[in-house]
């Protein structure tokens, strides 16, 4: 395993900002660490680098503890959101820097540069002042000098958080084919779920210091582990329920729920997709307002008999005009049971 962390705490005063945190990274693997701002992302992030000493637990990186080894000599590459590019240097002085503190040789460092400005799509690019290069264009470069000295762990805290969402949606996308060809490992800090989803071999999900759930982004999203989970993805259609013969009573009434679902109290989560217009649904609603969100409408609903409202989704076509009335039903498929 190429890191490891075992029981990591870290206390700021009174205030506990890891909460004996275990987590491991394969090699080859992209981890991206998502959370509300002051989960502890940030703080897992600086410990792993050196950057900010545990109170309690092992950093271990190829099985080595990293107690007392200083940040330099970690082996670990880092990316911060601000790029943090010297001004005073050209874009190959930028690239080049780690390499020269590393005692390579002014050749061989030409070389790796050239080779690393190919690669993150800036050939040619070595003269350029880097005040004259665009967001992006400082991105690639402070990626490549995080590259430059062949980390064997890739850090990025936030790192396409100050690009508009055009680009990072494209370097996301050019970063997990970057990261695939070179066999990096990363460990990446996000607070955009799109962007950690696209570029994530796994997620890992925080609140207060702690790991609330992980998995692969398809696990994550199909069967989030706890309501603030589902809520911290976006889903709003979240109550509490019982589930008893195969449906779950809830303030919505009977949701039917997957099948071999336990019985007893529970959050009920249902997906907008398994809320279905249906002219003899179950639940008379309200239509409150219509979104157009590109490939699908987002309807808000407010069930007639009261309770909170609901989101349902569907085609254009489809969505009813605000103000009118309207009979829903839900399909067990997009619904899901939380502890």
């Amino acid at each position: 395993m190429m890191l490891r962390l075992r029981g990591v705490t870290v206390r700021f005063g009174d205030r506990t900002v890891l909460d004996a945190v275990d987590l491991d990274v394969a090699g080859h693997e992209t981890v991206c660490v998502l959370g509300p701002s002051g989960s502890g992302k940030s703080t897992l992030l600086r410990v792993v680098a050196g950057l900010q000493p545990a109170d309690a637990g092992q950093v271990l990186l190829d099985g080595e503890d990293q107690r007392g080894v200083p940040v330099h000599r970690r082996g670990v590459g880092l990316m911060f959101q601000d790029h943090q590019l010297f001004p005073q240097r050209d874009v190959a002085g930028n690239v080049a820097f780690g390499l020269r503190a590393r005692g390579v040789g002014r050749a061989s460092a030409a070389r790796t540069v050239d080779e690393l400005l190919d690669l993150v799509g800036l050939p040619g690019a070595g003269r350029r002042a880097v005040a004259a290069l665009s967001g992006g264009e400082q991105q690639r470069v402070a990626l490549a000098r995080a590259l430059a000295p062949g980390p064997r762990l890739l850090m990025l805290d936030e790192p396409l958080g100050q690009l508009d969402r055009s680009l990072r949606e494209r370097l996301v996308v050019e970063l997990r084919s970057l990261f695939g060809r070179l066999g990096t490992t990363v460990l990446a800090v996000t607070h955009d779920q799109g962007e950690a989803f696209a570029l994530a071999d796994r997620v890992v999900i925080m609140r207060d210091g702690r790991i609330a759930q992980t998995g692969t982004p398809l696990e994550v999203w199909r069967r989030p582990a706890s309501e603030f989970v589902a809520r911290f993805l976006g889903f709003e259609n979240v109550v509490r329920g019982t589930v008893g013969g195969g449906v779950a009573d809830t303030v919505w009434g009977k949701v039917p729920v997957p099948e071999g679902t336990a019985e007893g109290a529970c959050g009920v989560l249902v997906r907008p997709g398994g809320v279905r217009f249906a002219p003899d649904g179950a639940l008379a609603c309200e239509v409150v307002s219509r979104t157009f969100r590109g490939d699908h409408v987002a309807v808000r609903l407010l069930p007639v008999g009261g309770g909170p409202e609901l989101e349902a989704s569907c085609a254009l076509g489809d969505a009813p005009e605000a103000g009118v009335r309207v009979r829903v039903a839900f399909a067990a498929e997009d619904v899901v049971v939380l502890p």
